[in-house]
């Protein structure tokens, strides 16, 4: 396996899945919504996107989110129903979530064909930008550890391990980690786009 950056993959998978598909920067960025020029730092390893963008781009390539994270050795042709990663595989995707500030795991990169990217999220103390995630989907977030402040459009709310949030992630939202690191399990259902 190569020891390929996390960047350097998902620009090479985007690059090679937007030529395979036959769009072009331009289309990618009319259905996305970002800007070409944007489109064309991630693809030239510039920026690290954070999953929220991923998520679009992958339903407008009619991907998985979880293809940008592998390695060639771990593309998966077959789908046998199910797969298994264990603990000292897990992969970790982003980290600082771009400049967002989040940590991301892929616990479930092996799968082929599903609906749902789950991850081990952590939470950041400080967000590193004023801005709020909206994507199309469904988002599960259960607090593993620490505390969470949880900003649902607006209306803040305090989490605690065990607690669990379960939205349509159309909904602006965002949070951050109080008085220490705080882990969740994050579940984003992305509807097929086939």
């Amino acid at each position: 396996m190569t020891t390929e950056t996390i960047e350097k993959t998902i620009s090479r998978r985007l690059k090679d899945l937007r030529k395979i598909r036959g769009i072009t920067l331009e289309t990618l960025a009319s259905q996305t919504g970002f800007t070409k020029g944007y489109l064309s730092k991630i693809e030239n390893a510039k920026k690290l996107p954070p999953i929220e963008t991923l998520a679009k781009i992958s339903t407008a390539l009619n991907t998985e989110i979880a293809y940008f994270f592998q390695q060639d050795d771990e593309l998966q042709t077959t789908d046998d129903g199910y797969s298994i990663v264990r603990a000292q595989e897990r992969k970790r995707v982003v980290r600082g979530g771009s400049s967002f500030g989040y940590d991301y795991e892929s616990i479930a990169y092996k799968k082929v064909k599903k609906s749902i990217e789950p991850f081990i999220f952590t939470f950041p103390e400080n967000l590193k930008n004023d801005e709020y995630f909206s994507h199309a989907g469904e988002e599960m977030i259960f607090i593993l550890s620490g505390t969470v402040e949880f900003d649902i459009e607006g209306k803040i709310v305090i989490l605690s391990p065990g607690d669990c949030v379960y939205m349509d992630s159309i909904n602006r939202h965002r949070g951050k980690a109080i008085g220490g690191e705080a882990k969740a399990l994050v579940a984003i259902y992305q509807a097929d786009s086939e």
